[in-house]
């Protein structure tokens, strides 16, 4: 992948970290870009941005303190990512990491053709959130 590719997919990813730019700004800088999507494992701290042609970059995220929980608690995911999508007041990105984590979710891939984000557990639990509009 070219420098200037890995450099829109870490400025996207650094605004994510330091709420300095919102989920539908980072999804219309990457899909202009020519991104398809990306993956986050917080396993692992790492994000994986994709392009359709195969490439892709991967990049360091924030490490969270935050331990993963055991069961996959789908009503706490989804309470996460409706403040997320609403923006609530004192909405961060490393709060809605957090509470995704103690929801038992281990990471989640999003599509950007698909326009949906598919979240899954330990034990390969998966849930789909398709995108508002």
């Amino acid at each position: 992948m070219d420098d200037q590719l890995k450099a829109i997919a870490a400025a996207c990813l650094d605004g994510a970290e330091n709420n300095t730019t919102s989920f539908p700004e980072i999804l219309a800088t990457l899909i202009q870009a020519g991104f398809e999507g990306y993956a986050v494992d917080y396993r692992r701290a790492t994000t994986i941005y994709y392009r359709p042609d195969g490439d892709s970059v991967e990049l360091p995220t924030n490490r969270h303190a935050d331990t993963i929980g055991q069961a996959f608690d789908i009503p706490a995911l989804q309470a996460a990512i409706r403040e997320a999508q609403q923006q609530v007041p004192g909405y961060t990105y490393a709060g809605f990491c957090a509470k995704a984590m103690a929801a038992g979710c281990v990471g989640y891939v999003v599509s950007f053709p698909g326009r949906r984000a598919v979240y899954s557990g330990r034990t390969a639990e998966t849930h789909v959130e398709l995108f508002p509009n």
